[in-house]
């Protein structure tokens, strides 16, 4: 019978999702997947870009796991796609390759002064409290006043890791060097800034919900903000979503403020402007009042504002990476592709897919990414035609090929042992979890 050995690169959600998608579909030959992962443990942005105090979404691990779990998937982590394995060396071991690696930068943000001391992107902020072995293990919290440019849920995510005081942090996961991080901010003002109005945010209910837990911390809103249009207007009677967030923002609105020693200021009809300098660092943000421009965006007024800030975090979107072998669309940050067949120019690349972020953009929750695997899955087992044949399709010269390059890779049994590790770090201090940070250190608990 006809067996298709399949790479999947990337074992973050999406990677998962296709390979499990891809081993329950109705078949009419054999299927091995191979998943190889650049970080030493599973589940990508699951485990390294969501905040530490959302247990709800981190409980998405759960369901990947029992995906890892049947022991029909390998998993290959700590193996770097272009440096520890090729697009060449797949073709040599597989029928095909599905890439799901996802998008971990920061999109641009183009306005005067955003490369100043002090100007961050949200992303590597984000990988930095969730434990990101790859980003520096000290981060510079030295700001009072603090500017957070974007109104989706990363932007919220950052704002409210900022403000929350750390001591309400500890029931999390976080890591021992963030702790003692956030504790020496100095942090009172947050400002959150969307450049349309409150009723054309991007984050969620739930998202926003959280902000208003948070102790000791005051939310400020502004009047001028809540003087609908028609568009908010209808929106908010024919969109349930927005009926709730705008419920939750004018709730806040009634709220006694001047008694918390944290405030975190939602600023709405505010586009960015200019990031101000001094020193070669930043001591301001200024940005345009704009308007409902009565055809569902907005346009400048030309009336200009600025706050002293000392920090500033662009929460603007993510954008993915190159992948070696692969053509890149610059402009979106994907792989150029059709229904998940990447494309060169106009034509289809035989044996090569995409799937997740790197396939559509950085948009989209789990729902999208599930949908989105299945479109992908479907092409790859219908294309037997255009398979790769590989001169080394046996299972066993894999973990050969690697351990002959000097590759430290780990299975899911390491994971395993990784993530009995952290456990045990979190129960002896009263905690669930406490995060292995450097790459050695996670490596060799998953090799041990």
């Amino acid at each position: 019978m006809t067996k298709l050995r399949l790479a999947i690169v990337g074992a973050g959600p999406a990677g998962i999702y296709a390979a499990d998608l891809a081993i329950k579909a109705e078949k009419a030959f054999d299927l091995s997947i191979d998943l190889f992962e650049r970080l030493p443990a599973p589940y990508g942005l699951v485990r390294y870009g969501v905040a530490p105090d959302h247990p709800r979404i981190k409980g998405i691990i759960s369901a990947l796991r029992d995906v890892l779990d049947r022991g029909d998937i390998r998993l290959f982590g700590n193996v770097d796609y272009g440096t520890d394995i090729t697009l060449e060396d797949l073709k040599k071991h597989y029928n095909a390759v599905i890439f799901s690696t996802g998008s971990i930068l920061d999109a641009p943000l183009v306005i005067p002064g955003i490369d100043l001391e002090g100007s961050y992107g949200a992303a590597e902020f984000v990988s930095w409290f969730d434990g990101h072995p790859d980003v520096p293990r000290t981060w510079p919290l030295e700001a009072q006043g603090i500017a957070v440019i974007g109104n989706g849920n990363v932007a919220l995510d950052v704002a409210r890791m900022l403000v929350k005081h750390p001591e309400d942090l500890m029931p999390t996961e976080i890591p021992a060097n963030v702790e003692e991080g956030l504790k020496s901010s100095p942090v009172t003002d947050v400002h959150v800034f969307g450049r349309r109005g409150p009723m054309q945010v991007k984050f969620t209910p739930l998202e926003l919900r959280e902000l208003g837990e948070l102790r000791d911390v005051d939310m400020i809103l502004h009047d001028e903000d809540f003087e609908y249009d028609e568009a908010s207007k209808t929106a908010i009677a024919t969109n349930k979503q927005v009926m709730v967030i705008d419920k939750v923002l004018n709730q806040w609105r009634q709220r006694e403020t001047g008694k918390a020693s944290r405030r975190l200021h939602l600023h709405f009809y505010a586009r960015p402007h200019e990031v101000l300098g001094e020193d070669g660092r930043v001591v301001g943000f200024r940005w345009e009042r704009t308007e409902p421009d009565g055809e569902g965006g907005v346009r400048g007024t030309g009336e200009f504002r600025e706050v002293p800030v000392q920090a500033l975090y662009r929460a603007v979107g993510y954008y993915g990476s190159p992948l070696e072998g692969l053509p890149f669309d610059s402009a979106r940050g994907v792989v150029p592709n059709r229904e998940g067949q990447v494309l060169d120019g106009d034509e289809i690349m035989p044996g090569v897919f995409t799937t997740g972020w790197i396939k559509r953009g950085p948009v989209g929750l789990i729902g999208h990414t599930k949908s989105d695997a299945m479109e992908t899955v479907g092409h790859v087992l219908r294309s037997q035609a255009d398979w790769w044949t590989p001169e080394h399709p046996d299972e066993a010269s894999v973990p050969a090929l690697l351990a002959s390059r000097g590759v430290q890779f780990t299975t899911v049994d390491g994971w395993h042992a990784l993530d009995a590790h952290e456990l045990a770090l979190g129960e002896a201090v009263g905690r669930t979890r406490i995060k292995v940070v450097p790459r050695e250190e996670m490596t060799a608990i998953s090799r041990a």
